[in-house]
This record gives C-alpha cells, structure tokens and sequence, in this order.
C-alpha cells in the first residue's frame, strides 16, 4: 500500500505528528483488518483442505476401481498355477473344481500372413485402380482403388480402413531380393483364416496356396499364405484330445482359461485362493482405512498435554468431511448378494468402534476360507453385481464427480477468496486516503503552530528591546 512520507517531530510544534497519524490510522483499520486476516486465514485452510480430500477420494477411487477390474480380477475364489508358465497359464473363476489337469500343447493356433508378388519398382510403383476384395473366412470387405494409386497408397488404404481395422486385418510392405510385397496380416487365429485377395490383378493372392517353403521357394512371381495355412490349436487336457481356434480356450475345462503359449507339457493345479484373497482383502482395508484416516484428521484439532484443542485443523467444524464419512461406511453395513457370505464381519473384517478405522482378523478370515469354505463367495461379495465397490465407488461419486460437491465447495471458496482480496484492497485504498488526509491537516497544525511560536517569538524581541532601551536611558 503505498502512503505518504509521515514527519517525524513536527518542526513546528516539537510534536511526534507521525506517531500521531499511525495510531489513528491503526485505530481505524483494526477491526476490519482483523477480521479480513481472520476470513483469510480460514479460506486458505479450508482450500488446502479441500484440495487435500480431492486427492485422497482420488486415491480411493482409484483402489476402488482397480481392485474391481473385470480384465485382472482381484477376488478369484480359486487361483490356478501352472507348473511351466512357459507352456501354458490358466486362470479361475467361481465355478472352478479344485485338481490337476496335465496339459500337453502339440501346436499353437496360428494366424493368416500372405504376401503378393514383387514389384520391382518398389513402393511407388503404379496400382491399377478397381475394387479390391479382401476374404477372410465367411467375411468380406472391399476397398475402393482409385486411379493414380501406389503399392504405398493401398497399403494405406487397407490400415485406414474401419471396416478391415475391426476385423483385425493390416498391410504392410516388405521388400526381399525380388522387389517390394504388399503383405496382409490378421489377428485372427484358426484354420480357414487365411487371407485372399481379387479384384486387382496384379495384387491378387490365393490364401490357399503356401509360399516361401522348401517345396516352394519364393520367386518375384510367388503370391499366397508365407510359409504355411493357419491352423487351429491341438493340445490335450489329461490326455484327450482337443482343439481351439484361439490360444485361449476356455470352454475345455469348466471354470478354467487356458492360454497357450508353446508347445510342451505342463500341469495346471486349482485350489482355493486363500492368500490371493487375503491379500485384496488387506487391499481393500488399507484403501478404506487410509482415506477414513485421512479425512478424520484434517478435522482433529491439535491437542496440548491437558488434551484441549490448541491448533484448529483445516477443516475442523466443517460438515462435509463428516458427510464424506457417512458416505463410504453405508455400504459397510449393507447386507450382501451371497448365498453364505453376506457380510464382511464373516471374513473377519469390523470397524473399530474407537478410530472408525477397519481391523482385519487373519485367524477368522482363515477359519472362513478353511472351515466354512466361504472362498468362492469372496468375488461375488465384492465385485459382483451390485457388489461392495461398485456400492463404494457409487457413494463417492457425488463428492468426486467434475461439477460435484467438491468441485462446487472449491468454486465457492475461491469466489470468497477473491471477495476477501478485493476487500483488502479497498481497505487499503481508505487508508491509504486516511493517512494522506491526517498527514495533511497535522503537518497543517504543526505550520500553524510554528508561525504562531514565530510571532511570539518576535513580540518577546520586541519587549526585551523595549526593556532594554528604557534601562540604558
């Protein structure tokens, strides 16, 4: 705030005019200046606190949403482990039956791969414009060539197109000592993949026909599936005999998914996944038990060693962490879909009456999982429909969503922040004013004094000269 130069003692009157005018200007500012400081205090807190419960319900909700992955499930009430990763993995759902299953792969499922003849020009070299049939399988798509294209521009033609992209089919080109190719391949994996292609004469492939092998080595003129057909998987699960389109499979053993990976043997061994589970239980309590920590201490005072409050927290007094709170402990409580398993008290796990916090109890959780063979409810007690953290995630979701109640919290206090600004401004503005028009009317005074102390000064000369004069006549 910029202010007038204040004097010291007054030249005048020998009094302190500038400590004068500070008082008065303090005097007058106090009060509102007190309570703009306090506003200002307390917006900053509640910020910093609103910001701070932002990132923890980001944190939760995180945890929420990766321990309910669908793609990595975190509850499978059986896990499957193989004894060559290698070889084969395998993966359990809740329908698994606990055993050993030897696995013998032969061979993979393979994908179509064809390349076209070689053109000696390279990839610039001149296409003759047509449609373009691609076949796979029962489908087939076809692509429009126009006039001016390149062995380049069709392979882009081919990547571009939405159509060829969703069926898993792309292009490329690949140049070997006869020139360049345009080679297409395919994600998808089975016997009767392969790709063919007609329409353009000099782009055509006959899937059916292998090329690149020892009975048929590749020519500039060779065109056709590299160096063999795709073929379904062939493997046996405890010697019988079966096949698969896909390297997944998961209709051979009921409740199991087998990836194939190569081929040799392996055994895949199901059994209760007791400390998998125990372990996303611990998960699930350290989430919920780090954010209900949290939150209740940005609204704890600090306590002197008589236990009274000394320094309030951020948000002490404020209702929306305690609205926070209620949120996520609802669906605690609330009973279950399972059949066995409804609550969370049967693994163990109870709210601690003290601190609002979860204790997990491991000798009841294993005595669940052992005893009362709860294991293959775990998954569908917590992620199932309308299981525990879809429950959770949906509890937070008006706290966390973009425009939601934090958001509108945080909008609010940095409107008050900016009110609380202008009205420091203003403030200083008036006293500013103050200071200038006090400054002015005493330095007036001190003038006014110092030209009255003047003439008396020169009354008094004049006696004494008067004095003086009579004395010496």
């Amino acid at each position: 705030m910029a202010s007038p130069i204040l004097p010291g003692t007054g030249l005048g009157s020998g009094i302190n005019t500038g400590d004068i005018v500070k008082a008065l200007v303090n005097a007058d500012k106090a009060a509102k200046q007190g309570q703009i400081d306090r506003g200002t205090a307390t917006n900053t807190a509640s910020i910093s606190g609103i910001g701070s419960l932002k990132s923890l319900m980001a944190a939760f909700t995180k945890s929420m949403t990766d321990l309910g992955s669908k793609t990595s499930p975190q509850f499978p009430g059986f896990a499957a482990t193989s004894s060559d990763v290698k070889i084969v993995t395998a993966t359990a759902s809740n329908s698994a039956v606990g055993g050993n299953y030897a696995i013998n792969v032969t061979n993979l499922a393979t994908s179509s791969k064809v390349t076209s003849k070689a053109f000696v020009g390279g990839t610039t070299s001149a296409i003759t414009d047509g449609t373009m049939t691609i076949k796979q399988g029962a489908a087939t798509f076809n692509l429009d060539i126009k006039p001016g294209a390149t062995l380049q521009s069709v392979r882009d033609s081919i990547n571009a197109d939405a159509s060829l992209k969703g069926a898993g089919i792309s292009a490329n080109i690949v140049t070997d000592s006869f020139g360049a190719r345009l080679v297409l391949g395919s994600s998808t994996t089975g016997a009767n993949s392969d790709i063919s292609v007609t329409g353009i004469p000099e782009l055509a492939i006959n899937g059916a026909n292998v090329v690149g092998t020892t009975a048929s080595p590749m020519t500039a003129a060779s065109a056709g599936s590299i160096g063999a057909l795709a073929v379904d998987a062939n493997f046996t699960v405890d010697g019988m005999a079966l096949t698969s389109k896909s390297n997944t499979v998961d209709k051979a053993v009921s409740g199991l998914t087998f990836n194939l990976l190569a081929a040799g043997s392996s055994t895949v061994t199901v059994a209760t996944n007791t400390d998998g589970l125990k372990a996303s239980i611990q998960k699930f309590v350290d989430a919920y038990n780090a954010i209900a920590n949290s939150v209740t201490a940005l609204t704890k005072p600090s306590l002197d060693a008589n236990g009274k409050p000394t320094v309030s927290a951020a948000l002490t007094g404020d209702a929306l962490p305690r609205s926070i709170l209620s949120a996520i402990r609802g669906p605690l409580s609330e009973t279950g879909a399972g059949d066995k398993l409804t609550v969370l008290a049967q693994l163990g796990i109870t709210t601690n009456q003290k601190t609002g916090a979860l204790d997990f109890d491991s000798t009841k959780f294993s005595a669940a999982m052992n005893d009362k063979k709860l294991g293959g409810e775990v998954q569908e007690l917590f992620t199932g429909s309308n299981g525990l953290l879809e429950r959770m995630s949906k509890a937070v979701e008006p706290f966390t969503e973009t425009g939601g109640i934090l958001d509108q919290r945080t909008t609010s206090l940095n409107k008050t922040k900016t009110k609380l600004a202008s009205d420091q401004d203003a403030l200083d503005r008036r006293i500013e004013t103050l200071t200038a028009v006090l400054t002015k009317k005493y330095n007036d005074m001190d003038t006014l004094v110092g030209k009255l102390k003047a003439t008396a000064s020169n009354i008094t000369s004049m006696f004494e000269a008067m004095t003086a004069q009579q004395k010496n006549s």
